[in-house]
């Protein structure tokens, strides 16, 4: 899975296996998911439309699954927790509910899972976001606009995914953290130039860290001129042998360790990548060879 941004889109790439409750939906094979921000007043009467049109306009094939919204992209909040990661946008306005706003969410694993536990995803999912909602003091318990998405690569391992299994628990918990911090986001009116990016630590406890590139007290961690653009990698996890390794976590599982992967703190490579978003990651490794 590697995901990245553009003005106005979320893109998420994988070979997904993937549960989606919005336009067009179902459950099916998917190479993309994506998030798209449509501009206020924008002609409601043909959705699927304008989705065909974000994935031809991205040359992306047509087996996708996407949502709109008219919460810019910039406010994604991005929850990583071992290997889910959630990506969160939500507009509350404090109107009637026909014109609530919408609150999308994408979740993604990267460890496969049968049909039924990628449903139990999206329940958990929506049950959480109401639970996030109702601790915010908000009296609804979603939007009439509201679209959850589930996919997962790899070898299928789970074949249940309810709020006490191990993917249910995550999932439940990267929403309850990520609610709040994207209907803040949208409240400020900011101008995020990026989406946030929160990864669940057990160091000193467990908890959760919101990573910013600012005043990194860690800079430099792996050669001096490092670029840190990419700190948290969009590839993650890629599960390229040689660029990493999978580790004994602190809780028995096992974790995609990288910790000595430069590739993308190389500044031509994260240069690279930031010109092309789209690039693959044996395209970036073999632009290091050359070098």
């Amino acid at each position: 899975m590697r995901y990245f941004t553009d003005i106005h889109t979320l893109f998420i790439r994988g070979p997904f296996r993937a549960a989606s409750t919005g336009i067009n939906g179902g459950i099916r094979p998917v190479t993309t998911l994506f998030n798209h921000t449509v501009p206020a007043g924008w002609d409601r009467s043909e959705p699927g439309k304008e989705l065909d049109f974000v994935a031809a306009g991205a040359g992306m094939a047509p087996d996708f699954f996407g949502q709109l919204t008219t919460v810019p992209v910039q406010q994604c909040c991005v929850l990583q927790y071992d290997f889910i990661t959630v990506f969160i946008t939500a507009g509350i306005r404090r109107e009637p509910p026909e014109s609530a706003g919408t609150i999308n969410i994408i979740v993604t694993s990267s460890t496969g899972m049968e049909d039924a536990a990628l449903l139990e995803t999206i329940m958990v999912a929506t049950e959480a976001k109401a639970e996030a909602l109702a601790a915010l003091g908000l009296p609804l318990s979603g939007t009439p606009t509201d679209a959850v998405i589930a996919a997962c690569e790899g070898e299928v391992t789970q074949k249940c995914a309810g709020r006490l299994t191990e993917t249910g628990r995550r999932v439940r918990a990267a929403i309850l953290h990520g609610i709040p911090h994207a209907i803040q986001r949208h409240d400020s009116e900011g101008k995020d130039h990026q989406p946030s990016f929160f990864v669940f630590s057990r160091i000193k406890g467990e908890h959760w860290v919101e990573w910013t590139p600012h005043n990194c007290p860690y800079f430099p961690c792996h050669f001096a001129g490092q670029c840190c653009d990419f700190c948290y990698c969009p590839f993650y996890p890629c599960t390229d042998e040689n660029l990493g390794l999978w580790s004994a976590s602190s809780n028995g599982n096992k974790v995609w360790n990288c910790a000595e992967c430069t590739l993308l703190h190389e500044p031509s490579i994260a240069e690279y990548l930031k010109r092309n978003p789209s690039a693959l990651l044996a395209e970036l490794k073999a632009r290091q060879k050359k070098k």
